[in-house]
């Protein structure tokens, strides 16, 4: 009897909790409420801790075996007012809460005007030595990654040490990264900031579902007009940055009763002067996009985009040239005739033509896009011909020079020519122009190394939710370039022509084009070099990801053929030949593979890891060895390997948010190219020569956090940081090129380079950050920022046998010692500089209305508030390319060749009125 008792109790019991664990499910689809379009992407949390999704393509989520209870259901994302639902499961009978609509937050329109910040951030000039990913980010929630666009990014800081050309940009899925250096122009679209918001991030090697990405992450700006809010804005800036001033206008349709939609946009940013001195500033840009809904299921849309900027560089120079006359000095620009021109501009024009077609079918969506490009850029510069050397930090007109010599101090010359470049230290304009007339032929010129692209782009995404659980990402691209290249004649300078010849060769050597000696050339001509370039990729993707209660993962596959071919169209009189006429064809194959899943430990706790094994082409530029002037392929060319593995913790509270991320990043058979002067080659040598460092390889590791604190609804605490040691990880071959070297010469053996710092970017970043956002919408930020650890780029020949040895291979001798060099002495004077931290402070507030159905609003931005004189970037000269010749120059009080270095802004401010209807 006690047996059965003891049974029925135990059937009662167990009766009972599978009734309490009876599970059911929640549904439902969130889109915008404008434009009735999905959200994708946005975070569906239930309850405190358990349960957690994120809506798919088509806007619809679904969370599964959810017990019996009372929650609040959260809705959040970027940019969107955040929504809470109660709801109630009192059985197991699924529950749909159909269409949930998400508005947008007035204050998002302070959030996305902060990427105007950013300009200058964007500038992608050949003359720095490195450039920024700040654009990536832009578009990103993470703290971080924010931090990075915004706070960090005015110190040329790259998110893990990685080159831009390691992120995708893409428009309408066509990328937009160029194929000469794998980098994406920022400025064929500049100015056009409100018709760039439409965006879809990925960070680093996760899941990308427009393409396979780099390792840097994808960012893809959809222009398609009907995504567009419908209505009008207008803004007016004020910047002391590269512009001054600044006016752009915006206006959308949405569709009309004909199932058209419309968006057009234009812009003018203009600066007599920005920041720099004589660095002045001239773009405009516009845009419209028209889309036509032909059914439920197709639209066609015609995007068209022109962005015209030129503007006035400015100049490296030594801390010698700083110390004379400040950190603004600009050593291209001198007075002429009451105006201050600039040597070095920099144009770019190059339009932009896509038409898209989207098909949309419950599950499915496909998305085609053919594009061309075309127009120029080009980059100015003066050049001379048997005359002095007009650049006035020339090391021969500094006090410097006079002061070189211990046993000749010539003081009074160093007195005179200090107080001559403190009163001038400008281009002198007038006295090039005199010397031309007086010669008759020009001995200075102004003209501009100039390239001339045509790209056409096919490209088709395909997006597929196979079932709940399973999606298909795939597509396939090709892209065809025709790239003329060539020196373009600007300005004579008051002289009649000049003689196409090249000063630093002798004999028939000197002809730029022995099919056309000794030709004369006038303003408009193409001299000097003359090539064409012709290029195409194909590259085709797949990817599938899974999502299950626990588990999220994906996995992607990229197979892209790439193929390269100079055409020369001057037979160059030093390499007769190999230089006119087809190169040979280069073609590489590369296959590449990412994988990651992410697993839910509860719906707010998630632990994330990605690898990846990437292959990448050879660019343009590193493909041939000198392509201006022959058709040599680099030595031991190949593709670029690419190994890389990261681990994220994350935590998404309902008052915090945070990442804490550990990553590693192998590099193997990079290649890095450089133009020069150098002295001391083989013994005692002088030329200007090409640099081709190959086989590469370089460790990036470190780790970031990303901490979010919403104290109260309306403050927030903000810190996050980022520890990183990037290095060079072998001792590669350097090739050097040049009129004096013949084939045999050009191998300069190994360039000991292993555990020197890579340059560019400091490698320790860290931010504390204060946000106070009022119910009235006026707010403000104040953020904090230490930099560190950002180092000199090194010369890669000053670390070859070539710069201790002799011509003969044989050791120098210690000028002091009279014995032979050590290696203890080598690195001594070797020995890579390290900048001084950085502390920027940095702060950001304004204040929208709503007036009526009118939007309108102020925001300013201060950036390093406290003034703080810092370096962002510098490079070694290599011109005292040999240990005795380096030693006296370093020993010195004012070294003639040493390091240059840019600086980065004092206090610099942007201030941004605007009106939205």
């Amino acid at each position: 009897m006690k047996k059965l008792i003891i049974l029925g109790f135990l059937c009662f019991f167990f009766c009972y909790d599978l009734r309490a664990q009876i599970t059911t499910s929640v549904r439902g689809k969130i889109i915008e409420s404008t434009s009735k379009k999905p959200l994708k992407g946005v975070s569906v949390i239930l309850g405190d801790n358990v349960f957690f999704a994120k809506t798919d393509i088509q806007g619809g989520f679904v969370i599964e075996k959810i017990l019996k209870d009372s929650y609040i259901l959260y809705l959040d994302f970027n940019g969107y007012q955040s929504q809470k639902i109660p709801i109630i499961i009192d059985d197991n009978t699924p529950l749909d809460l159909g269409t949930i609509y998400l508005s947008k937050t007035l204050l998002d329109e302070v959030d996305n005007s902060l990427i105007i910040l950013t300009d200058d951030d964007l500038l992608d000039d050949g003359e720095r030595s490195s450039d920024y990913t700040a654009g990536l980010f832009q578009s990103s929630k993470d703290a971080f990654l924010r931090a990075a666009s915004f706070n960090f990014s005015q110190a040329w800081f790259k998110v893990r040490g990685y080159d831009s050309s390691y992120g995708s940009i893409l428009i309408n899925g066509v990328e937009m990264n160029k194929m000469y250096d794998g980098r994406p122009q920022w400025s064929n679209w500049g100015g056009l900031n409100d018709v760039f918001r439409n965006q879809e991030f990925s960070n680093g090697i996760q899941a990308s579902e427009n393409n396979f990405g780099g390792i840097l992450g994808t960012t893809n700006f959809n222009t398609r007009a009907s995504e567009y809010r419908p209505g009008g804005k207008i803004s007016f800036a004020s910047a002391n940055k590269s512009y001054t001033g600044r006016i752009m206008a915006m206006y959308a349709t949405g569709f009309n009763k004909n199932n058209w939609a419309f968006a057009v946009s234009a812009s003018r940013r203009y600066a007599q002067e920005g920041y720099f001195e004589g660095s002045s500033y001239n773009a405009w840009a516009a845009f419209i996009a028209a889309e036509k809904k032909l059914n439920n299921n197709h639209s066609l849309n015609i995007t068209a985009i022109t962005s015209f900027n030129r503007r006035g560089k400015s100049s490296p120079n030594t801390q010698e040239v700083y110390n004379l006359k400040g950190m603004q000095y600009n050593a291209y620009w001198g007075e002429q005739e009451g105006d201050n021109r600039n040597s070095r501009i920099k144009e770019i024009f190059e339009p932009i033509v896509m038409l898209s077609h989207f098909y949309e079918k419950e599950r499915t969506t496909l998305k085609t896009t053919l594009a061309y490009q075309f127009g120029h850029i080009g980059n100015s510069r003066l050049g001379y011909f048997n005359a002095p050397n007009p650049d006035p930090t020339y090391w021969k007109y500094l006090p410097s020079s006079f002061l070189r010599f211990e046993d000749n101090l010539d003081y009074t010359n160093a007195y005179l020519t200090e107080q001559d470049f403190l009163k001038n230290g400008q281009l002198n304009w007038q006295e090039m122009y005199q010397k031309n007339i007086d010669n008759g032929s020009s001995l200075y010129y102004l003209y501009e190394d100039r390239v001339d692209d045509k790209q056409l782009t096919l490209s088709s995404v395909l997006a597929k939710n196979i079932n709940g659980n399973l999606n298909l990402h795939g597509g396939v691209s090709y892209k065809n370039l025709s790239s003329n290249n060539y020196g373009n004649m600007l300005d004579l300078l008051g002289g009649n022509g000049f003689v196409d010849l090249d000063q630093y060769a002798e004999g028939d050597a000197r002809q730029n084009d022995l099919n056309n000696l000794n030709r004369l050339v006038t303003v408009g001509d193409k001299f000097q070099y003359n090539y064409i370039i012709n290029a195409s990729v194909t590259s085709v993707f797949g990817q599938l990801q899974f999502s299950k209660n626990k588990l999220d993962y994906f996995g992607a596959l990229n197979v892209k053929n790439t193929n390269y071919q100079r055409n020369g169209l001057y037979k160059n009189g030093t390499y007769s030949n190999n230089s006119f006429g087809k190169s040979e064809k280069l073609t590489f194959t590369d296959i590449s593979a990412k994988a990651g899943f992410t697993y839910k430990i509860t719906g707010r706790h998630l632990v994330n890891v990605n690898a990846a094994y990437i292959s990448n082409a050879p660019t343009i530029r590193t493909a041939f060895s000198n392509s201006r002037v022959n058709n040599n392929i680099t030595p031991n060319l190949t593709s670029e390997n690419v190994s890389t593995a990261d681990v994220n913790y994350i935590f998404r509270g309902l008052k915090i948010q945070t990442r804490l991320t550990a990553f590693y990043t192998s590099f193997t058979n990079a290649v890095e190219t450089s133009f020069f002067f150098a002295e001391g080659l083989l013994g005692d040598q002088a030329d200007f020569v090409n640099e081709i460092t190959t086989g590469v390889s370089k460790k990036n590791i470190g780790a970031e956090l990303s901490f979010e604190y919403q104290v109260i609804p309306a403050v927030k605490l903000i810190a996050v940081g980022s520890f990183g040691e990037f290095t060079y990880n072998n001792n590669p071959q350097l090739f050097l090129q040049s009129e004096s070297f013949i084939d045999e010469d050009s191998d300069f053996g190994t360039a000991y380079l292993k555990d020197y710092r890579v340059s560019g970017t400091p490698q320790e970043a860290y931010s504390l950050g204060f946000e106070y956002r009022d119910p009235n919408y006026w707010w403000f930020q104040l953020n904090g920022n230490l930099l560190r650890n950002n180092y000199l780029d090194i010369s890669p020949l000053l670390r070859t046998d070539n710069f201790y040895t002799d011509a003969d291979g044989v050791p120098f001798l210690d000028d002091e010692t009279g014995v032979e060099v050590t290696q203890n002495q080598v690195d001594a004077l070797l020995k890579q500089e390290k900048f001084e931290d950085a502390f920027l402070l940095n702060a950001v507030g304004g204040k929208s209305w709503k007036i009526d159905q009118y939007y309108a609003g102020f925001f300013i931005g201060i950036n390093n508030v406290l003034g703080e004189v810092f370096k962002t970037g510098g490079f070694e000269q290599s011109r005292k390319s040999n240990y005795p010749e380096l030693k006296q120059d370093k020993q010195l009080e004012k070294p003639i060749f040493g390091p240059k270095y840019w600086y980065g802004n004092k206090a610099s401010y942007y201030l941004n009125f605007y009106v939205r209807f």
